[in-house]
């Protein structure tokens, strides 16, 4: 319990830190002060507000949190409604600041509980819990896990601590703000001498602030704000104690192969069968919107995107994923996007497709309400991807933002992999690129794509032999020894060498057969490895970008496809 109360509260902080927090700031900034109270007898009040407007956040959040979307069901109310609610609230708020009498008339129902506390603060703890309302904050593991039990009915005294510490944690910040921002209108004199045009744009702010929310215009602005806090929030959430202390809650952990294939996001890996599609309430971008599944998805790479549509971290991936799409469909790729809720607005399916639309998704969707596909994988964060072989196995994790260069190569690889006659686009540029610009290009073997060849021409279907050429101009390559180059590849035969002049950080070749490689870079021998089997791709070199002469050497019987360079 201890664990949890520490992990919630230090994940609350950071998120209350991070981009996330920026719709509400100005709100925040407005609500905790009282540009309308003078005198020394509404001193007390006025330093009070910040406190309260704070406690009414931490409230509706929390209990919204944890019992929203069961309450909005049993009333039979739409899961937005709450949302809505909180747009209201504030809207509401924002004309009673700039309409002195629309105020006088919403601040009524405070003006006749007997209570003084609560008649002095009641506004500003609604406008709170109205705040809580459209807060919407970056999903790390720890409000993953809260927001999936809440939304299962697994809730008990530990979730709720859980819960209350987050948004503890949550609340710090900003009260730090809204004390900042008070101490600030207390020592700027305008502040009081013009009390009623404050109030008045107050007012103004808090309707241009229900308006942007209401309308996404926040979301579009805090995907240009680079998330500043996302190592350390990864630090603390994903720590090994964060992942014990929230499996001992959940009651289930995550797919032990899939975290582990996670910390090597840039490299092919073995990580098991992919999970297939489960519970999936609706389908939407598929051919009459009708089901997918993985096991219809063989012969194609597929990427699983676990993602929902008012995650800012989802939104800032979701164009790359969309340009991927685009490029490859033709050569083979499957996008499948599994929308999972992180609140209850986000179950409405016309919502979904509204916050698609807008961010130009145009590969199937998955409505994943019931958490089943998502519990399937074990899965934890927002956005999470799982890039899937031809056959069904899942070869790459990668949790969150970034990597999306090495994703991308990836993808290219598997696709040689499914088919190594394949024609790629151009790489589609994604900008935290690793790989080495101006890289060597995909260099085909087989006679339908052969280009940059330096000694031929060659012999389709006939076994020729090749003589060595002791110089190559950069991006070409040369055979040597016997060769029989088909339209697909190149059988190698006596003394089969192949030497290319490369310009990349890594060197692959897709191969098959069965034999032995030798490996040399500039002469010197690196590494020798065993081909066996049908195509695939073998990594030749992995180092610094730089020029240099790439030399394989062949037992008799292999088939080289394509090099490929990232």
């Amino acid at each position: 319990m201890e664990a949890l109360i520490l992990i919630g509260l230090i994940s609350g902080i950071v998120t209350a830190l991070s981009p996330c927090v920026l719709p509400v700031l100005p709100v925040v900034l407005v609500a905790a002060t009282n540009p309308a109270d003078e005198g020394a007898a509404n001193t007390a009040a006025a330093r009070r507000r910040p406190f309260i407007v704070i406690a009414g956040l931490l409230t509706s959040f929390t209990v919204f949190t944890l019992l929203g979307g069961a309450a909005l069901t049993l009333l039979g109310l739409p899961q937005d409604f709450l949302r809505w609610a909180g747009i209201i609230v504030l809207a509401v708020a924002g004309l009673g600041l700039l309409i002195p009498q629309f105020g006088e008339l919403i601040e009524r129902p405070f003006a006749r509980v007997p209570m003084r506390h609560l008649n002095r603060n009641g506004g500003g703890f609604t406008l709170g819990l109205g705040l809580g309302l459209v807060f919407v904050p970056c999903a790390g593991p720890v409000l993953a896990a809260i927001t999936v039990l809440s939304a299962t009915g697994s809730i008990d005294l530990r979730l709720v601590a859980l819960t209350v510490s987050f948004a503890a944690g949550v609340s710090i910040p900003l009260l730090a703000f809204a004390l900042a921002g008070q101490r600030i209108g207390e020592r700027i004199k305008a502040f009081r001498t013009h009390a009623p045009a404050v109030r008045r744009a107050s007012g103004a702010i808090l309707l241009v602030m229900a308006f942007a929310i209401s309308f996404n215009v926040t979301e579009t602005l805090q995907r240009f704000v680079p998330g500043y806090v996302a190592a350390v929030q990864e630090r603390v959430e994903d720590s090994d104690a964060a992942r014990d202390a929230l499996g001992s809650l959940t009651g289930a952990t995550s797919v032990a192969s899939f975290d582990e294939c996670s910390k090597e996001a840039g490299t092919l890996r073995e990580c098991g069968t992919a999970p297939e599609f489960a519970g999936i309430q609706q389908w939407f971008n598929t051919p009459g919107d009708k089901p997918l599944s993985l096991d219809g998805l063989k012969g194609k790479v597929t990427l699983v995107d676990f993602w929902t549509y008012s995650c800012i971290n989802c939104q800032r991936t979701v164009p790359k994923i969309a340009g991927w799409q685009s490029a490859y469909a033709d050569s083979g790729l499957q996008v499948v996007g599994v929308h999972t809720p992180e609140f209850p607005f986000e179950r409405e399916v016309a919502n979904v497709k509204r916050g698609a639309a807008d961010l130009g998704v145009n590969y199937p969707v998955a409505i994943d309400n019931g958490y089943e596909t998502w519990t399937a994988y074990g899965n934890r964060y927002w956005p999470a991807h799982y890039l899937i072989d031809a056959t069904g196995q899942v070869r790459q994790v990668h949790y969150g933002e970034g990597k999306y260069a090495e994703t991308e190569q990836l993808i290219r690889e598997l696709l040689i992999q499914a088919n190594p006659g394949v024609e790629l686009p151009p790489q589609t540029g994604a900008a935290d690129s690793d790989l080495t610009k101006d890289r060597t290009p995909e260099t085909y073997l087989g006679a339908n794509r052969m280009e940059g060849i330096a000694n031929g021409p060659v012999a389709e279907g006939e076994a020729k032999v090749y003589v060595a050429v002791e110089s190559l101009p950069r991006d070409q390559f040369a055979l040597s020894g016997q060769w029989t180059v088909e339209p697909q590849f190149s059988l190698a035969g006596a003394d089969a060498t192949l030497k290319a002049r490369t310009y990349a950080a890594k060197s692959y070749a897709v191969l098959a057969g069965t034999g032995v490689v030798e490996v040399l870079v500039d002469g010197q021998p690196t590494r020798e490895f065993t081909v066996s089997g049908t195509p695939r791709l073998y990594p030749l070199v992995d180092g610094e970008a730089r020029e240099a002469d790439v030399e394989l050497r062949f037992t008799s019987g292999l088939q080289i496809y394509a090099l490929t360079f990232g």
